[in-house]
């Protein structure tokens, strides 16, 4: 594993998928930090460091993000748009985590440059274990390009 605290965020406006995600990170020890966030909005204005999330030290830049569609205020696939149009954001990996399998959703998150696009399981151990093996990649054996905060 790496040396540093690694970081998500979670970007998830569903209380219980929320809790499975970070339960189930947590349960494999798949992060030090996990920051959840339930709408585009906030997400935006976390990664771009505005208002209570100005602090780099109690809102840092994550290792991952891992993003729902259907969000409130800012829909999940603006969210997406927004980060790779961003020059301190755009090297980010997003992984499209969502209950839509429909093929136009998928093509739009690829065509935003998703690194992912993963369909939430509906079965409680079927998500624990997508949650532990994708923590496992996105975490320990991808090799993010990481750029350090100026």
């Amino acid at each position: 594993m790496h040396g540093e605290p690694l970081t998500i965020l979670l970007v998830e406006d569903n209380p219980d998928h929320a809790d499975l995600v970070m339960r189930s990170l947590e349960d494999h020890k798949m992060s030090n930090k996990i920051f959840h966030v339930s709408d585009g909005e906030a997400a935006i204005d976390y990664l771009q460091r505005k208002g209570e999330y100005s602090d780099p030290q109690s809102s840092p830049v994550p290792h991952v993000v891992l993003l729902d569609l259907r969000l409130p205020k800012v829909d999940g696939l603006e969210v997406l748009k927004i980060i790779r149009e961003d020059e301190k954001l755009s090297h980010l990996p997003v992984v499209v985590l969502t209950t839509s399998n429909g093929d136009k959703d998928v093509a739009q998150a690829y065509k935003h440059r998703a690194n992912s696009y993963v369909v939430k399981p509906l079965d409680f151990a079927c998500f624990a274990e997508m949650m532990k093996d994708l923590g496992f990649f996105w975490l320990c054996w991808n090799h993010n390009p990481w750029i350090p905060e100026e």
